[in-house]
């Protein structure tokens, strides 16, 4: 008879959750035994938790269904909480696996003993401690069930050390996923006769109404009835480019994301919430909908979108429409002095089909969804819980997940630092992932935020605690040392040539960006009174300044 180790990982293996993600210490050790009774379970090692935890939400938002992580105690957990909790946010299915000490050493309260539920909590909607080895693939089963029904969640499962080694574990079949329902009827009527009916309209989209297949329903929709299309400000995954429907994404900035919502009448979300400020600011809004405009839910994060919109387009008599779709199109090959912004065109110039771009380059990738709008075919994924130290590990996972594509991840140089170590496990598990590292020496989104927020009496102290100068960080280095071949560009030529190389060779590469802050000296001073200014402005004035920062 197996132990319960070995029967959880024919578990899970029967359910599809066939790539672990793993940081394991002493008390997961059967755990990692295990490995080898089932050849179907990829194992891909990570240095540290906050990877693991990140590429099984890359690995999730690709492959559309839940790796595990392996994580040592609470302490390992609480290593690898904020990607966890971009997870959550971003709704994104993990089997979270926690090890713990053996259920009769809990009483001694050793070196390492925790309250690993508490923590676990924070991030995940399903958790539970497996108390028998019997029980224990019931556990499992429950664990990938609570993760992939909708909303997709963290499910934690908690492992003790002698659930795992003893003997008497019971492999059990595979859940049954419900499948989503679409808006019900009434709801579909009323959001058919706010579009049919008079004032401005516009989609706000996330979640799942952010793939193809529901783009193009709700294209046609706004050919047919005028609305605007927006997307939340961090897609958990977007498919865009060329030969789809454009979508402007809300601005991080909430006097940006005002100007964009201003004079509509209706805002229909599609498994999307109402929008909302990421942090409160003295004498601004929290709540971004202006006071005008009503809100209408076509369906929840709970409903099957798609459904929701292809019922609506029925309603609406709009199946034969086509929908307005953007043009082929990318900028000019990128001269001159290295600039963030000509990155972001180098990007858009060179981008091949059916990329996974990881965007975490904060203020120096502002200007990227314009110069990427008509790239070919690619999907997006985004911060989506804004806890940064993310864009890296999520290259890995979508790379697993999606190894015949090309993965192109943009970090800041602060918050690549957060979980360097993901190069080290590109570089053992092969993966195309082309990172891309802007060096502006500076946490620049801090040095905006500082601005913003009005904070009194900030001198060279307090501006010291945002520069990354000194030292100056060396990712040529790093990398290399981890075995990723790196190249640093300090100009546009080498930018453009470091970039053509490592589309064009197999495995990782890493290109060190070495660009002055997008947002510094006059811009930065300015920027506050400017982005005061917008709710006294004619909107036709206020939209053409938001343009200019934030196209």
């Amino acid at each position: 008879m197996p132990n319960g180790a070995q029967a959880l990982m024919k578990t899970l293996v029967d359910a599809g959750v066939t790539v672990c993600f793993s940081n394991p210490g002493t008390s997961e050790m059967h755990f990692v035994a295990a490995l080898d009774t089932a050849p179907e379970m990829r194992a891909v090692l990570t240095l540290f938790e906050g990877v693991a935890t990140g590429a099984a939400d890359g690995y999730a938002r690709m492959a559309g269904k839940p790796a595990a992580t392996l994580l040592h105690l609470g302490c390992g957990l609480g290593n690898g909480l904020a990607n966890l909790h971009n997870a959550r946010k971003g709704r994104v299915p993990i089997v979270n696996i926690v090890g713990d000490h053996a259920t009769y050493h809990v009483k001694y309260d050793a070196q390492l003993q925790s309250d690993i539920e508490t923590v676990a909590r924070n991030v995940s909607s399903w958790v539970r401690t497996s108390q028998s080895t019997e029980a224990l693939c019931r556990d499992a089963v429950e664990a990938v069930e609570a993760s992939m029904g909708l909303p997709g969640q963290v499910a934690t499962l908690i492992l003790p050390a002698d659930v795992s080694w003893s003997e008497g574990g019971v492999p059990m079949p595979p859940p049954q996923i419900k499948p989503a329902q679409p808006a019900a009827d009434d709801t579909i009527a009323a959001v058919a006769r706010a579009l049919q009916g008079g004032g401005k309209k516009a989609f706000l989209l996330g979640g799942h109404a952010l793939r193809k297949s529901a783009l193009m329903a709700v294209g046609r929709i706004a050919a047919q009835t005028g609305a605007t299309l927006f997307a939340e400000v961090f897609p958990t995954r977007m498919e865009r480019g060329a030969g789809l429907p454009h979508v402007e994404r809300i601005a991080y900035l909430a006097e940006l994301a005002s100007v964009q919502l201003a004079g509509f009448d209706h805002l229909i979300l599609v498994d999307a919430k109402a929008p909302v400020s990421f942090f409160a600011y003295p004498g601004k809004k929290s709540y971004l909908v202006p006071d005008s405009c009503q809100v209408h839910e076509l369906s929840s994060m709970t409903q099957d979108a798609l459904g929701s919109l292809e019922k609506l387009s029925r309603q609406l008599g709009v199946d034969g429409v086509m929908p307005a779709l953007q043009a082929p199109v990318r900028p000019d090959r990128p001269k001159g002095k290295l600039t963030a912004e000509k990155v972001c065109k180098a990007i858009g110039h060179l981008l091949p089909e059916h990329a996974i771009i990881v965007d975490e380059a904060q203020t120096s990738g502002v200007l990227l969804p314009s110069y990427t709008a008509g790239a070919p075919h690619h999907d997006v994924l985004t911060l989506t819980g804004g806890a940064i130290g993310q864009g890296l590990p999520t290259a890995v996972g979508a790379a697993i997940a999606c190894p015949d594509r090309q993965v192109v991840a943009l970090a800041g140089d602060g918050s690549a630092m957060y979980t360097i170590q993901a190069l080290w496990t590109m570089a053992r598990e092969k993966l195309n992932v082309v990172s891309i590292v802007f060096n502006n020496r500076s946490y620049s989104i801090l040095n905006v935020e500082l601005q913003r927020v009005g904070a009194v009496g900030a001198g060279e102290k307090a501006k010291s605690q945002l520069d990354l100068s000194n030292p100056h960080l060396d990712f040529v280095q790093m990398s290399q040392s981890m075995g990723v071949p790196a190249t640093r560009a300090t100009t546009t030529d080498e930018f453009v040539a470091a970039l053509e190389h490592a589309l064009r060779t197999p495995g990782p590469h890493l290109i060190e960006a070495v660009v002055p802050s997008a947002v510094a000296g006059l811009k930065l001073r300015l920027l506050p009174h400017v982005l005061k200014s917008l709710s006294n402005l004619p909107q036709p004035i206020a939209k053409a300044i938001k343009r200019g920062i934030a196209p």
